[in-house]
């Protein structure tokens, strides 16, 4: 009894410290996403991207048997995160902007349609985070808890735990973020780029799917695939950081320069 006590709880902990990393990579995207609405509306734009996340990701865990099972749920994930990446970074360093975007671009933004556009986002991280969680829970020994959408009692619970602090954690990110993005906006790119990265998981997810098999089944649950996307994601917000300009330094730089040559 206490080995499995102790196993539950170092899987619990392990899952915590995931989610609390998917919940910063989620928390930047949504941040990113905000960033162009008035300071008013910002909040309301992140209670209601927030609130939404709350609610599929705990109505998802009631279904999760069959969710995980449904391939094109990953493949529609997939689509979604690798598009809206690819669509910001080539309208940042590709496309020429006309004088009408530019004109267009300075009306106010449609406020449902960034909260719209955080929902999805929300749904597709959480897809992403949920095969995250069975992955580590499904190894846990079986329970005498009574089953919770086809799944064990004891692994729901685990999952249950750890997803709802990732929430909360993404809940407090989130607002950094807001402030972090508006002292360096390089960070948008990455944020961008990790958006993409976690399209490609979820892309090889619904690759190697049974039904499918484009890729050999068990490569997306191996460690060398594993040890890819995570030193991948690692080393994206480790340069992004790096690279990103800080804006108030850079300002600061700036008026010194002006003052001196005064």
């Amino acid at each position: 009894m206490e080995s499995i006590i102790f196993e539950y709880a170092w899987v619990l902990i392990i899952l915590i410290g995931l989610e609390g990393i998917l919940a910063a990579d989620n928390a930047l995207v949504i941040a990113t996403m905000v960033k162009h609405l008035p300071v008013e509306k910002r909040k309301k734009a992140l209670f209601y991207g927030l609130a939404g996340a709350f609610i599929f990701r705990f109505g998802s865990l009631f279904i999760i048997s069959y969710l995980i099972h449904i391939w094109q749920v990953q493949a529609v994930g997939a689509v979604y995160l690798l598009g809206i990446a690819l669509y910001h970074l080539m309208k940042k360093y590709l496309w020429k902007m006309s004088k009408k975007k530019e004109k267009d671009s300075k009306k106010e933004p449609s406020f449902w349609i960034t909260v719209l556009k955080v929902e999805l986002a929300d749904i597709a991280f959480a897809v992403d985070a949920i095969l995250a969680a069975v992955a580590l829970a499904v190894t846990l020994p079986l329970t005498s808890l009574p089953e919770v959408g086809g799944m064990d009692g004891g692994h729901f619970a685990v999952i249950l735990t750890g997803g709802f602090i990732g929430l909360v954690l993404m809940r407090f990110a989130a607002s950094y973020f807001v402030t972090l993005l508006d002292k360096r906006p390089g960070l948008e790119t990455t944020a961008y780029l990790i958006v993409g990265w976690v399209g490609v998981k979820l892309a090889v997810y619904t690759l190697s799917h049974p039904q499918l098999s484009v890729i050999e089944e068990g490569f997306a649950k191996s460690l060398l695939w594993k040890g890819i996307f995570w030193s991948v994601l690692l080393a994206i917000a480790i340069g992004g950081w790096f690279l990103s300009k800080n804006k108030q330094k850079d300002e600061n730089k700036s008026s010194h320069s002006r003052s001196s040559s005064m």
